[in-house]
């Protein structure tokens, strides 16, 4: 798939097929997170692959969304606030950005191989953080399922360049 193709076919899928990925398609996803930029290179980040059916109960008290435990697997990632680069000059600790990145190349990667995905920011940190067993210097940035999506995209609006885009003189 062209790359314009790939950044236009993908959506926030909420629903998912009950069929498994296949191993190259999950190692080719996880592969996409290796090849990510962060800050310095530093790569400051875990996945966390998660076993929808094993783990259904658990991941249900995260984000409670039916969908997002019905695909195989449900991904995590994590920032390593003391592994990444922090901006001098205003001490900034750019670990988030980083692990965001990282879950972009992966949901890109997915759409590329058939895989449907959603960004899923809005879960419960602390029950997130003590079901991956986290230590105080790992943040859960980002979930997503990531399976055989069952729905169509909906419609979403987008904006026109022009609302957004400026040009410095």
């Amino acid at each position: 798939m062209e790359f314009i193709d790939v950044i236009n076919e993908r959506y926030s899928v909420r629903g998912y097929l009950d069929k498994e990925v296949e191993q190259e398609k999950l190692e080719f996803v996880l592969k996409a997170a290796t090849i990510a930029p962060t800050g310095v290179n530093n790569q400051p980040f875990k996945v966390y692959v998660i076993d929808s059916k094993k783990y259904k109960e658990k991941l249900s008290k995260i984000y409670k969304a039916k969908w997002f435990v019905e695909a195989p697997y449900v991904l995590a990632v994590v920032a390593l606030r003391n592994e990444a680069w922090v901006r001098p000059w205003d001490s900034k600790n750019i670990a988030d950005i980083d692990a965001t990145i990282v879950m972009d190349h992966m949901i890109l990667a997915a759409t590329d191989v058939g895989l449907g995905t959603c960004y899923v920011g809005a879960f419960k940190k602390n029950y997130a953080h003590k079901f991956l067993g986290l230590n105080e210097n790992e943040e859960v940035v980002l979930f997503t399922p990531l399976g055989y999506g069952n729905v169509e995209p909906r419609e979403t609006p987008r904006k026109d360049l022009n609302d957004f885009v400026v040009y410095k003189d």
